[in-house]
C-alpha cells in the first residue's frame, strides 16, 4: 500500500473514531489530509471503499494473531478439528495478545471507538459491533471442546464464556481512557482475572499440564 493510501486510511479511521462514520464526509477526510477529493478518489472509490479497507485490515490482524498463537482462524463449522486441538495455554496466550492489541494498537483502538459510536446509529454497524465484541460463540465452541477433552470442568459453555469475557471487555473500555496508568492497570487486572478463572475451571493445574 502506498504511503498516501495508507495515510488516507489512518486519517479516515481517526476521524471516524472521533465523530462517527456517518458524520464524516470524503471532503472532511481530504481536507484533513490537505488534498482534493479528486486526489483522494485516485486511491479509494468512495467512503465505503475506505471503510471496507479498514475491515480488511482488522480481519488481517485477527488472522495473524490466530496463526501466531495456534488458535482457530474461523468458526467451528468450518474448522472443527482446529477447535478440538486448541490447548488452554494457546487460548489464554491468544486472549492476552488480543487484549494488548485492542488497548495498544492505535488502529484497533480507533476501530473499536468508531463501532462504539456507530452501533446506535446504523444497523450494519450495530451488527458488526456485536460480532466483534459481544458474540461469544467462538469461545463457547472452544470451551465445549475443552470440556470434551477433559481440560476444563463441565459447565454451561455460554455462561463460562460470559464469565471470562465480560471483565475482558470492561477492562478494555477502562484502558480506552488513553492514559498509560489505565492501560497498565487494565493489563494487570486481566492477568489476575485469567489466573482466577483458570484456578476455578481447569481440571488440572495449568503449569503442570504445560510441562507434561
Amino acid at each position: 500500500m502506498s504511503d498516501t493510501k495508507e495515510n488516507i486510511l489512518l486519517v479516515a479511521l481517526r476521524l471516524f473514531a472521533k465523530d462517527g462514520y456517518e458524520a464524516v464526509s470524503v471532503s472532511a477526510i481530504a481536507g484533513e489530509l490537505g488534498m482534493t477529493k479528486g486526489a483522494l478518489y485516485k486511491h479509494y472509490k468512495n467512503k465505503r471503499d475506505i471503510f471496507d479497507s479498514i475491515l480488511d485490515r482488522m480481519s488481517h490482524l485477527d488472522i495473524e494473531l490466530s496463526k501466531k498463537y495456534g488458535v482457530p482462524e474461523t468458526d467451528f463449522e468450518e474448522a472443527p478439528l482446529a477447535f478440538k486441538n486448541t490447548t488452554m495455554e494457546q487460548f489464554l496466550n491468544f486472549i492476552e495478545a488480543t487484549f494488548r492489541e485492542w488497548i495498544e494498537n492505535e488502529f484497533a483502538r480507533n476501530f473499536r471507538k468508531m463501532l462504539t459510536i456507530e452501533q446506535y446509529r446504523n444497523p450494519e454497524m450495530s451488527a458488526l459491533y456485536h460480532k466483534c465484541f459481544t458474540d461469544n460463540s467462538y469461545i463457547e465452541d472452544l470451551f465445549r471442546e475443552m470440556m470434551e477433552q477433559g481440560t476444563i470442568k463441565r459447565s454451561d459453555p455460554k455462561l463460562l464464556a460470559l464469565e471470562l469475557f465480560a471483565p475482558y471487555h470492561f477492562l478494555i473500555d477502562m484502558a480506552m481512557v488513553d492514559t498509560s496508568s489505565d492501560i497498565e492497570e487494565s493489563a494487570i487486572l486481566l492477568k489476575a482475572h485469567i489466573e482466577r478463572f483458570t484456578e476455578m475451571n481447569l481440571t488440572r493445574d495449568l503449569t503442570r499440564v504445560e510441562n507434561e
